[in-house]
């Protein structure tokens, strides 16, 4: 288990240090992700090592959320000013994010009835 904790964050480390090393726009633990998930595809049995452990860490991601309450409550201030704001921001993003998810969808299987 250990072992595979280590290799999760020695990719995550790799992709952070590819991202600033090459100033790139994409966040490191994103491209650590994307090397961790050619590795598994290259060697399959690695996916099946590492199952348990990324199971583990998956039934407790919520305690991965107190940071972000303890950030809100660190900044209450702001909220308070801008709270509007954020709120109509957050409300226009995610109806934007399902638009545009339920537009792909729409189009993706729009072109799978012409095919047929």
């Amino acid at each position: 288990m250990i072992f595979h904790i280590a290799l999760l964050l020695l990719f995550q480390l790799m992709g952070e240090a590819l991202a600033r090393g090459f100033e790139l726009p994409l966040p490191g633990p994103v491209l650590g992700m994307a090397l961790f998930l050619v590795l598994m595809i290259a060697r399959p049995k690695t996916a099946t090592e590492v199952q348990p452990t990324t199971s583990g860490l998956l039934s407790h991601l919520s305690l991965l959320f107190v940071p972000a309450g303890v950030g809100i409550i660190g900044h209450l201030d702001k909220l308070g000013t801008n709270g509007v704001a954020l709120f109509l921001a957050l409300l226009l993003s995610t109806v934007l994010a399902i638009a545009a998810g339920a537009l792909t969808f729409a189009l993706l299987a729009g072109e799978d009835d012409a095919d047929d």
